[in-house]
């Protein structure tokens, strides 16, 4: 009954104006629902999708309305997610939002912000961040994660773009071998803290499609640059093809896959806790080395099974409640990628590594006309134009009069327990 149901609902849409244009394939039920939700992420590591992750996945909808966004594409999702996989949701909307005045539309708005769920599906994240980053899908995206709490999801670019940091392949995608031969070459394209907040990818960079080709060597590179660059440890989290990390809202990790028939792995990547761990040679025109007794980079490796048994505990690396997988070491000498399979487990009982960890800041309504409210008392609060000019600054605050700014997208740096972090917000 649902498929004839489904085949019966099945609106194509299409808007083309002078200043905007997106298109919309939907299947379900077209009056909007709103269900309880269950924050998680989803992230898969490109090809097929895992099914069992993308149950996982839509049971944290509560059945509600399910949004798949990409820049290309057609609505090749809507009939797995609706009927293929068997569970129950209200609608699955595909809308392919390809310029910003598409991601600024008002339909794209309203759209994502009513949805239960929201998959990032594959394509090129450059053309994600381009095109989506500081608009509306952006703002919409945040406050599905930070203050409705729905599940979001992505595989290949959708899973690229989901860390605080994030490799943006911005004059293309860089192999191994070139990363590690100069990890400032300028195919290395690191952003960080301006498009998603996840409480739990805090300090994370990403990386998919890692057994083809391998893409352990450069996604150590972007470890070791932005270890360089800020004397601050970052962390990495990486899925072979058909392999899937779910990430529940208590920041537990699962990892699914198709083991032990296919070879499929996750990886949590982080620097040795043991002082210095910073690369003995990490510098522009030269290959990276980052050796440290050929203990680098402590990896989890955890391989995927349909039941999701391995885990890894993200609230505290460097102490980490881990289950199902292996300690590695990875290295670098001179450009050269190495990989000790079987090592010890991270020990970090007293080694003066910052925590990686920071409160959630929720701030509302967004967008705002006047009054920007904030959950908590803020030390401090720093209002920015998105070119870094200050706008408004207040401390010892829970809430910011903005009325007086005219109307666009700004950023805002909120200073509390000794964390800081950077959104943005949409004044009306």
């Amino acid at each position: 009954m649902k498929f004839y149901l489904a085949f019966i609902l099945a609106i194509f849409c299409y808007l083309a104006t002078s200043q905007s244009q997106y298109t919309s394939y939907y299947i379900g039920d077209t009056n909007n629902v709103s269900t309880p939700t269950d924050y998680r992420i989803c992230l898969m590591g490109g090809a097929t999708e895992d099914d069992n992750a993308m149950k996982w996945f839509l049971n944290g909808s509560g059945g509600g309305d399910i949004v798949v966004i990409r820049v290309s594409g057609t609505s090749g999702y809507n009939a797995y997610i609706y009927t293929t996989l068997g569970i129950t949701v209200n609608s699955v909307e595909t809308i392919v939002i390809p310029s910003i005045s598409a991601a600024n539309h008002p339909y794209v708005r309203r759209r994502l912000r009513e949805a239960e769920a929201v998959f990032i599906a594959g394509g090129n994240q450059f053309d994600y961040l381009s095109y989506w980053k500081n608009t509306a899908v952006d703002s919409a995206l945040n406050y599905l994660i930070n203050i409705k709490k729905v599940p979001i999801g992505g595989t290949s670019a959708g899973m690229a773009v989901q860390g605080q940091c994030y490799y943006s392949a911005a004059v293309g995608s860089i192999t191994s071998a070139v990363a590690m031969a100069n990890p400032y070459n300028t195919q290395v394209t690191i952003g960080s803290n301006d498009f998603l907040h996840h409480k739990f990818l805090n300090r994370v960079i990403t990386d998919t499609h890692y057994d083809n080709p391998d893409r352990r060597g450069r996604h150590s590179s972007f470890l070791a640059r932005l270890l360089q660059d800020s004397a601050k440890a970052f962390f990495g989290i990486a899925c072979d093809e058909y392999t899937a990390v779910c990430i529940d809202n208590n920041g537990i990790a699962k990892v699914f896959g198709g083991f032990p028939t296919q070879d499929d792995n996750a990886y949590f990547i982080q620097p040795n806790c043991v002082l210095p761990n910073t690369p003995e040679n990490c510098l522009s025109n030269q290959s990276l080395t980052w050796n440290r007794s050929s203990q680098a980079l402590k990896v989890y490796a955890v391989k995927g099974t349909s039941a999701g048994n391995g885990s890894f505990d993200l609230n505290n690396w460097q102490n980490a409640n881990v289950s199902g997988g292996a300690w590695e070491n990875w290295f670098v000498i001179n450009g050269t990628f190495s990989v000790t399979p079987t090592a010890s487990s991270i020990s970090c009982i007293s080694t003066g590594l910052e925590d990686h960890t920071i409160k959630e800041i929720n701030m509302y309504p967004n967008p705002v006309k006047d009054i920007l409210n904030f959950e908590s008392l803020m030390d401090e609060v720093t209002v920015m134009g998105m070119y870094g000019k200050v706008e408004e600054s207040r401390t010892n605050c829970d809430k910011i009069n903005i009325s007086q700014l005219i109307p666009g997208m700004y950023l805002i740096k909120l200073r509390f327990e000794n964390s800081i972090i950077v959104k943005h917000f949409i004044k009306e």
